[in-house]
């Protein structure tokens, strides 16, 4: 790929303390304290990233982008390097080589996990991870994007706006019925969505799922579909996943996928578009 000029040439911030957002010089040319830059459309971009374990290329020069709104499907065999990427852009794993940037001046590669996810990325893991001797409502109110310092914590009350948030995602994620239920006793869809929700308390611009619908049902899958869909253009989704009813679910007609193999992307376009490349079938879909 050509040097693209949407990525600054960044000196490197002064610390990693998770407080440098768009709006810090540090992190890139300053726009407004808090928010991302997404002048140019894309709120992630990955240059020629690689990564290699053991001699071996999880990620062999991967490039792409995601756009602002955007759900986008992530597809491919096992070894494609899917999960690798998601660790990368969520600091767990540093690659050898390549750019990783959230919007047009936020330098992931130099950033460590907590920061990163305070600069607004959230990750779903393909197992649920709840508190599961609380309450729902308790999980979501922990989950919540506020001062959790000791002390702040120790002072906490959750005002009328808190709980109105609180009481709009236990709808969206349809467990108003469970808000008082220990979360260990939700069904493995409903851990699923409350774990969702918990992500959107902390209101993500960009949020990663890994395979979400892995151990569901036919209809706890649909479930899961309509509030993904549901949310869209709320904030921006990665959805890596094998299930291609769930895939099919998600891009519609017009939704981009992106195809992996051998730590690459091997193919882009509608699904029907992908589904019928060559390349894929062979890689991939034919197997």
């Amino acid at each position: 790929m050509n040097e693209n000029p949407m990525v600054p040439d960044l000196a490197h911030p002064d610390d990693n303390d998770g407080h440098a957002l768009s709006g810090v010089a540090s992190m890139g040319r300053a726009v407004t304290p808090g928010e991302i830059d997404v002048s140019h459309g894309a709120i992630l971009y990955l240059e020629d990233v690689t990564v290699s374990f053991d001699g071996f290329r999880a990620l062999n020069a991967l490039s792409l982008s995601i756009d602002v709104g955007e759900l986008r499907c992530i597809i491919g065999p096992n070894g494609a390097g899917k999960t690798t990427m998601m660790d990368v852009i969520t600091g767990k794993t540093e690659p050898d080589s390549g750019k990783v940037f959230l919007g047009q001046t936020i330098d992931l590669t130099r950033m460590n996990e907590p920061s990163i996810a305070r600069a607004g990325i959230g990750r779903k893991f393909q197992k649920p991870t709840v508190f599961e001797q609380h309450p729902v409502w308790e999980n979501l109110e922990l989950a919540m994007k506020t001062d959790k310092g000791w002390w702040a914590s120790l002072r906490a009350r959750l005002d009328r706006a808190a709980q109105a948030r609180i009481e709009e995602t236990l709808s969206l994620i349809r467990l108003e019925g469970e808000a008082l239920r220990p979360a260990g006793e939700l069904s493995h869809g409903q851990k699923q969505r409350l774990e969702i929700g918990m992500l959107l308390m902390q209101q993500p611009a960009l949020l990663l799922l890994d395979e979400p619908a892995a151990g569901m049902t036919d209809d706890e899958t649909m479930e899961l579909a309509a509030l993904l869909n549901h949310l869209r253009g709320t904030c921006s989704m990665m959805v890596v996943e094998h299930d291609m009813e769930f895939v099919a679910a998600l891009a519609g007609e017009t939704g981009k996928v992106t195809v992996m193999a051998e730590g690459r992307v091997l193919a882009q376009g509608t699904l029907d578009e992908v589904k019928q490349d060559a390349a894929v079938i062979e890689s991939y879909l034919g197997r």
